[in-house]
Order: structure tokens, then sequence, then C-alpha cells
């Protein structure tokens, strides 16, 4: 036995006394060994064959104790228990097989993607390594996008989802493809917004199909093609790019290759679909009926993905996909609610019409009429007039192909012109006169198969709609109705249920004491108003649920709680612009109208020996149109100060009365006593001062809160403090009007400080939220224009040259913010404008460094301070926002001065100057500023829009009264609940459709007319 045998000495009972010499390892501990898999050349020289045995065996004893301790031996090596080509050789120099199976099978898979299985050569661009450190310009890209890894392994985990830490370079690929690297970034190192399909890789085999491959794929293209056998069809070319629109189909007798995926073609399974499941062969048209220049891609969008036919009556899903509304239906029945397309799990309900532009795209479509001897292109909206009219000239005896498609699914919604409005935006006359004829058709066969029962034929109809479109919940409703269970509901449960019937029930005028609370108004206006006490009432008593709750939860005694009582009212008024209808008689209006509302902001109680009250009823959302009830709506223009003075008079006049005395009302059962604070906020700073009789907003007295001039408070622009009244005006307005010193003009102006007017309203001096937002918006939109065209460099800039900013500055908010430029700002423009994003977009279009980074910090002082005038509590929602405050319009303040000197040299806005100087004082003296914004009110605004056209007679007489009407029970506490009761309890659903299993509900009542 020479020194090798000797060395590598096996026991004759060890169980690896039968295992070939060519796989015994040397090793005595296979643990040693068995995870060493990296691939490094061995560097060993191949002896030669005139050197001694001897010197061959020193030699490898060597090299193996050197390989084992520093420098790892290649993967042959490690498999074959530490031989290597040479010295696995024998005689005759034959290299292994196996040795020779690894090698090639290595270099296969050196030439695939590790994350999507194509070839390297196939991807343009570079290669990247699996396992190697990110290079700098993605490392910088990914970080741009909060990506923070360093290492590929990382990106790939969260990108793709796989774990590639423990890859093994006999099994798994060690590079990855551009395109995958492209999808990794797009997805900014954090996730993927393509569908990679990552192979499983498994280690080498006799099954291994990339080094037995059915077509030699990884050899390069350009040899000499083998002649085709003529006995088997030709096959056509499979494309391999598009992959991912093709279904992978796993065979049991082929098992799925790694890189090498067995696909079925799309077109195939649709096919199999449409035979199978769909059976819509005869009812949808064919994609063939196109002409052939339309784009692949475009076609691929206007077919069902289901049926892969031309789209018919088409619906959206969540994942984005189109589909028949039928095709899909039958797919999700047959083999449950998931996309054909991406495989995503959805719910049926969630199928969406696609978007109108679409569907126009769609309807425009020019088909190719299949008709012999026609060939002629007719869109797809009239392809079934089309196809009617070769019906009608060819013989009845011969079947067309053409006649047995259901041509009616791809009828046109609107066949052209002005478009069309849906049914429920229409007035009352314009759905009449659009539904005329079926009217006419259902009243027919009424008459003739049920007696004339009308009602219950479009009942019926109706009941049939809902099931079919899986709301078997309001069918269930309507059809206890239809039964006669529905007999016994009460009118307020009724009116919940259906907000759109308020107009025909008699509770209303219970609700509102209409006959006896409307006054007369100008003979040349039309006004509707209620009385302000009647009005109270009604919301206490519509309250008075919550208002006991509040005193159990409280702990107060409900007996002894009968006085104390106080009610905080939040008055709003805004006019409101074009507002013009085209019908009805009466006087010649303004398109203007304005709104009167109030909301119940708090109820507290003053318990007897208690020294704080306690508050039983705080309004949760004071900003909501839920909560913001009308009180008197009128056709006026604000600016028209008699005639708005003249309606709101007799409002002036009750609440005046009301502010001196206490109102009584029988709450739970026991006469309690009210008294109410109005505080009138929910103005914007034009209302304010036309109701406190002060000069228009560019007036040199500036605020409408102290007695500061333009100039002095762009001197001063932070220390002022509240000082004007409403009792301190009526005193001005009598200086005003008698001039008692005998002053000249100027001198009496500086006097009165402002005062023009008699003030008509008293308003809080306060700052309106939503308003002071619109007006600093402005403000900031003319510094973006100033900074873009560097107008500190400049003097008396032309017109043409502002409007040419403007428009750049519009076009830039355009294509990075989708911000559509407005001819007025609103409030929805003000909040997506006040933003860092938006002020980064803008800073692209400043020349200067210095000067983005001054507009910059100037924006975020801005968003320091908006929260504390926002926010409904500002002490509970943003402390530290109101604890900064001061030294942030401090900041601000100074920024103005100096660098931004070129606009506020002698000049400040009139919100700026509140923004700056007031809000420490109104937040602390108030606790909120945002709580008593407008923003209820100018939501009622889109509600008067929609009841007017929706909810009331199309009379200029009539029309605000059932506005207003609407409205109030659209505001109800007490018919919220029941709405809310009857959205997300079947159990409370099913106690008002059967009220006498609940006799403890019949007390229940809303007539409120014994006030």
């Amino acid at each position: 036995m020479d020194t090798m045998e000797t060395e590598l000495y096996i026991p004759p009972d060890s169980p690896r006394a039968s295992m070939p010499d060519e796989l015994c390892h040397p090793y005595s501990n296979f643990s040693n060994w068995k995870f060493k898999l990296f691939r490094v050349r061995s560097l060993e020289k191949a002896p030669l064959p005139s050197e001694p045995p001897l010197e061959k065996e020193v030699e490898l004893k060597v090299g193996e104790q050197g390989d084992s301790l520093n420098v790892p031996g290649s993967i042959m090596k490690l498999c074959l228990g530490g031989k290597n080509k040479e010295n696995v050789e024998g005689a005759g120099r034959q290299v292994d097989l196996k040795l020779q199976e690894i090698d090639t099978h290595m270099d296969h898979l050196r030439s695939l993607c590790r994350l999507c299985g194509i070839l390297l050569r196939k991807a343009k661009g570079p290669e990247h390594e699996v396992q190697g450190d990110l290079d700098e310009s993605s490392r910088y890209a990914l970080r741009k996008m909060g990506c923070k890894a360093s290492r590929w392994p990382d990106v790939i985990l969260k990108v793709f989802k796989v774990d590639v830490s423990g890859d093994m370079e006999s099994i798994h690929p060690p590079m990855f493809c551009h395109r995958c690297w492209t999808v990794a970034m797009r997805g900014g190192g954090i996730c993927s917004f393509s569908r990679t399909r990552v192979p499983i890789w498994k280690p080498h085999s006799s099954h291994c199909l990339h080094c037995y491959p059915k077509r030699h794929i990884l050899q390069r293209r350009g040899r000499k093609r083998r002649k085709p056998l003529h006995s088997l069809p030709k096959r056509a070319k499979r494309d391999t790019s598009s992959g991912g629109n093709r279904v992978w189909r796993q065979t049991t007798d082929n098992p799925p290759a790694m890189g090498l995926r067995a696909w079925v073609k799309t077109a195939a399974q649709k096919s199999l679909w449409v035979k199978n499941i769909t059976h819509c062969q005869k009812d949808h048209l064919t994609s063939n009926l196109l002409p052939g220049d339309f784009p692949k891609d475009f076609v691929s969008a206007i077919v069902c993905q289901v049926c892969d036919h031309l789209l018919s009556d088409p619906v959206q899903s969540p994942c984005q996909h189109l589909f028949c509304r039928t095709c899909i239906q039958k797919y999700s029945r047959v083999l449950g609610p998931q996309c054909p397309a991406c495989g995503l799990l959805f719910n049926p309900c969630d199928l969406n019409s696609p978007a109108k532009a679409f569907l126009s795209i769609l309807h425009s479509l020019p088909l190719l009429c299949p008709r012999e001897g026609c060939g002629e292109l007719v869109r797809l909206d009239s392809f079934a007039d089309h196809c009617l009219n070769h019906c009608f000239e060819t013989d009845g005896s011969k079947e067309q192909n053409i006649l047995e498609q259901n041509v009616d699914g791809y009828l046109p919604v609107n066949k052209g012109g002005r478009p069309r409005q849906h049914l429920l935006s229409l007035t009352r006359r314009a759905q009449k006169h659009r539904l005329r004829e079926l009217k006419n058709q259902v009243k027919a066969f009424a008459d003739k198969e049920e007696g004339g029962d009308v009602k219950s034929v479009c009942l019926t109809l109706f009941l049939l709609a809902l099931r079919a479109g899986n709301e078997h919940k309001q069918a269930d409703e309507l059809e206890a109705m239809m039964q006669g269970r529905g007999l016994g509901l009460h009118p307020a449960v009724c009116l919940a249920i259906r907000v759109n019937t308020f107009l025909s029930c008699r509770i209303i005028d219970g609700l509102s004491g209409w006959t006896a609370s409307v006054d007369d108004v100008p003979a040349d206006t039309i006004a509707r108003r209620f009385r302000y006490d009647v009005a109270l009432v009604s919301a206490l008593k519509d309250l008075e649920e919550d208002i006991m709750e509040g005193l159990r939860e409280r702990g107060l005694d409900d007996s002894t709680c009968t006085s104390g009582f106080t009610v905080v009212i939040k008055e709003s008024c805004d006019g409101m612009g074009d507002v013009s209808e085209k019908h009805g008689g009466g006087p010649a209006l303004p398109e203007k109208a304005v709104r009167f509302s109030f909301t119940v902001m708090s109820i507290t109680i003053q318990a007897e020996g208690e020294e704080e009250a306690v508050t039983i009823f705080q309004e949760q959302k004071p900003n909501s149109e839920l909560s913001c009830r009308p009180l008197c709506l009128m056709f006026v223009d604000e600016s028209d100060h008699e005639m708005l003075t003249a309606i709101l008079g007799p409002v002036v006049a009750e609440r005046k009365a009301m502010k001196e005395s206490r109102l009584i009302l029988s709450i739970g059962g026991l006469q309690r006593s009210f008294r109410f604070y109005f505080r009138s906020t929910g103005y914007d700073e034009k209302m304010v001062r036309d109701m406190e009789g002060l000069e228009a907003s560019g007036s040199t007295y500036i605020c409408t809160l102290c007695d500061s001039t333009r100039a002095e408070a762009s001197q001063n622009m932070v220390l002022h403090s509240i000082t004007r009244s409403h009792d301190e005006n009526l005193e001005r307005y009598e200086i005003w009007r008698s001039n008692p010193f005998s002053e000249s003009a100027e001198e009496l102006r500086d006097r009165v400080k402002g005062v023009s007017a008699k003030p008509f309203m008293e308003t809080q001096p306060t700052l309106d939220a939503l308003h002071c937002d619109i007006g600093n918006a402005t403000e900031f939109y003319k510094i973006f224009q100033d900074e873009i065209a560097e107008v500190y460099l400049k003097n008396n800039p032309t017109r043409e040259e502002r409007r040419r900013w403007r428009s750049a500055l519009d076009k830039q908010l355009r294509k990075k913010l989708k911000l559509k430029p407005v001819m007025r700002m609103n409030g929805n423009y003000a909040r997506r404008l006040m933003t860092r994003e938006a002020v980064e977009e803008v800073c692209e279009l400043v020349p200067s460094e210095e000067r983005r980074e001054a507009l910059k910090e100037l924006m975020e002082l801005y968003l320091q301070m908006k929260p504390v005038w926002r926010s409904t509590c500002p002490a509970r929602d943003c402390p530290d926002q109101l604890c900064r405050y001061s030294f942030n319009s401090q900041r601000f303040a100074e920024l103005l001065s100096t660098i931004f000197k070129y606009r506020y040299d002698g000049k400040i806005t009139n919100y700026f100057h509140k923004t700056l100087a007031h809000v420490p004082e109104i937040v602390e003296r108030d606790g909120s500023i945002g709580a008593w914004a407008s923003e209820g009110n100018e939501s009622g605004n889109k509600l008067f829009r929609r009841f007017r056209k929706m909810n009331a007679r199309q009379s200029k007489t009539f029309e605000l009264e059932d506005i207003l009407k609407h409205h109030w029970l659209y505001t109800s506490k007490y018919l919220q609940k029941f709405m809310e009761a009857h959205r997300n309890s079947a159990k409370a659903l099913q106690a008002t459709i059967n009220p006498e299993e609940c006799p403890e509900d019949l007390d229940i009542s809303l007539d409120i007319t014994d006030f």
C-alpha cells in the first residue's frame, strides 16, 4: 500500500467502504467541507507525465493542506473528494464525466438571470452580481427614494421577495439581468411594480433542462439551421419576450425547468374559457373586425381578458383590467372571484364602469362590416344599426352570421352631440321628458297585464334590478314594503331611509313651524327663512337624546338639572355666485344668493353648588355640513347692503331678544331653562366689514380686529392686540355721522379708524380659518411668481411679463402636481399649493440657490404655524406648534421684512397681518380658531345647489321653501341616527320594518308643533 492509500485508509465495516473511489471524500469530518461551494479555480498545476509517482503524491498532500486552510478549492474538487481535473485522470488522461457535467451546468447557470431566468445576453444592458454591493449610482438613486440598503441581497429580498443570501453556485446563477435591475430601481428598492416570476432553481440532475434542453436556446444564433422534418407541421416561433402574458403549465412528464418554462398561449386558454364557461361566441364581436393597422397593445386594451372579444358592457376590476360584464360574472361563478389576467382576488361588487374617456374611445372604434361586398368601416356604436340595415335588405330565409351576434350589447349610451347628463342629475322636468316613452310603454303593459297598477310594475322592475346587482339588502327592504310589512313605519324612519321623499311628508311643517315663522320680505326679491326662536327650539328638541345622555354620563341627577343650561351658537353667513336657473316666473333676480346658518356648538350646565360649568354636549364635527343648520335663504347680492339688511333685520331682532331672555323647554319630560350665546364667526372678511360698517378690504385700516394701518402693520408685523368691538364701532359711527369736533374728512376718518357705515350685526372679532388659508395661499402664489421672475432685481415689470411668469408657474404646477389653473383661489387648490412638495417643484424654476432656500424656509414656517389656526383643539392636537407659534411668526415676519422686502416694504396683506399678529390671542381667548370656521356653511353651499337641482319644485316662488325644508331635515341629528342604524345594522332594519316586535319604539315622535 503506497503513501496515499495509507493516508486515506477506510475501515472495511464503514458505510463509506462500499462507495466508489471517485465519490469517497478524504476528509473524515463531512461537515468541514459540505458548505464550501464557492467557485474558485484551483491553484495547483497538473503534474507532468515524466514526474515520479512519489513527487505527485507529495505535491497533492501539500496542496490539500494548504487549500483546506487558506483558499477553498473548486466545486469539482470538493464534490469529488479533493480531486481536480488533473489528479483524477488516469493513464489515458480521460476526464471524469461527472466533473464535466457540473462544469457545463455551472457555465449554463452563469448565462442565466437569477431572478427571471432569461438569458443575460437577451437583456440589453450590464449584468449585476447577486451577492455584490450596490454600485454608487444605484445606491444614490435608491437612497433618494428612501431605501438605505447597501447590498443587492437586501434589495432583492424586499423587491422580489426572494432570499438569495444562501445561494449556492452549483444551483443558482450568480448574476441577474438589467431588466430585473430596472424593476428594482423603479420600485425604489422596496416594492415591485411588475409581475416577475422568480424560478425555483434545483440541483443538477439527469433531467436538467439546462444541460439537456429540448431546444438549444443556450446556443448563440447564427448557426446553420437543421432541416425541418416535412412530416411534422410547422410550429410557430415562440415569443419569449411577452412571457408575462402567457400561462405557465407544469406538466408531469417534464419537470418544470428553473429558467425554461412551459407556457400555454393566452389565446388558447381564452378560447377554452369561451367554449366551456362564457359561451359568448354568438353574443360578442370578435377583434378580427378591427382594421389591421391598430397597435397590438391597443387591441389588447379594448378586448375582454376572459373571452378575447371586443368589450361589451365593460367593467373594470380593482387591478385595472377590463372585462365584459357577463363574462367576468360567469368566470367568477365557475373559477372563483379572481382576475384572469393577474390572479388578484376581488369582490364582484368592486367591479366599476371604466372612465368615460375610455368608453368614448371604445364606442368610436371603426369596425369592418363582415358582409360580402360591403367592406365599410362602421363605428362600434353604430354597428348594430348598420347590421340591422343589412338584415332588412336580405331575404328572411337566408341567415347571416352577423344576425347571430347580439349586437344590442354594443348599442351606444350617447349617439354624439352634446354630452348627455346622467338621468339622476337632471331636473324633474327633464327626467319626465327623457322617460316619457318608457313611461307610456310601462303604462300600456300595466293596463294590459296588471289591471293598471303601474306602481307595482315599477317596484318589481326596481326589485329585479337590485337583485341583479347583488344589492340584496335594499331588495329585501323593498320587498318587505311591497308585501305590506312596512305599513307601520314611523314617518321619521321613512325620511331617514329615503332622503329624497322628504318633500311629500307633512312632518316638515310640524318640524319647522313654517306657517307661523315666515316674515314678509321686499317685493323685488325672494327669500325664505325660519323664525330664529322656532329653529333653535327645533334644534334643541332634535338633540334631546344627546342632552339626556350627557347628563347621565356626567353623573348628574336628571330631576334636579332644570336650570342653568347654556347653549353656544356659531353663526355663519356667506354669499354664493352664479345660481341662475332658466325656469319659472317672478321678479328678475340677481344670479347670486346668500345663506345664513347656525351650528349648536356646545351645551353646558351650571349645577347648583358647583363653581364650574359641566359640558353635556359638544359638537364633534363643527365644520361638517351635517351640523350646519340653515336658517335663511335669499336671492340677494351680498354687496347689496340695503337689501341684505332689510331681509336679515328680523333675524337680528329675534337674536337680540333671545340674548336678553331665557327659553323654557320640555326636555326629558321636565321643563328646563336655556340661555343662548351667539358667536358670529363664520364670515369672510368682506362680510365682516359689511356687517360691522367698516371700509372695504383695500382700506388703509387693514384689520377688522385692531386699529392698525397697513403701514404700521408692515413695520410691526407681530406685536398687536385685539381692540375693535361692535359697541365701539357703533360709537365711532355716531362720531362719523355727527362730526362733533368739526374735523376735516381725513381727521375724522383717522378718529373713527375706518368706520364708514352703521354696524348692522354683531360679529365676533376673530379669524376665519378657511378664508385665511385661501388668502395666504393667494399671496404665496404671487410670491412664487415674483421669485421665478427675480422681481427683486427689476423695477415695474410690464403686464405681459407678469402674464408670462404666471403661465410658467401654472405649467410647472400642472405638470408636477396635476394642479389645474383656477381663475379664483379655492380651498382645495390652497390646500394642495401650500405643501412642501409644491415649493420643491416651484424652486426648480427659481434661478438663485439663496432665494430657493429662503422660499423653502418661508413655507416650512408657514406649515409649522398652520395647524394652530386649523385645528379644532390646538392645545390637544398640536401643543408643540402652539408653543413655538410666537417664535415662528417672528421669524416669518423677519423673512418678509428682509429677503422679501421688495414686496412687503410698507405694505402687508390683511390675512398675513392677522396670521402673524392675532392668532395666539384668539386661541388663548376662545381655545380654538378652526372649530369656529365657516367651512360647514361653505359645504352647505354645495347642498344648496344639489337640493335645488334634484328635490325642489321648478319655480322661483316655491323652490327656496323646498330647499330650506329639505336642508333642515338633512342636518337633523335625530334622522342621522336612524340613517346610521339603517345603514349599519340589519337588526335595527328588521325592528323598523316590523314595529310590532318593538312596541317601545312606537312612542318615538318627531312632531314638535306644540313648542
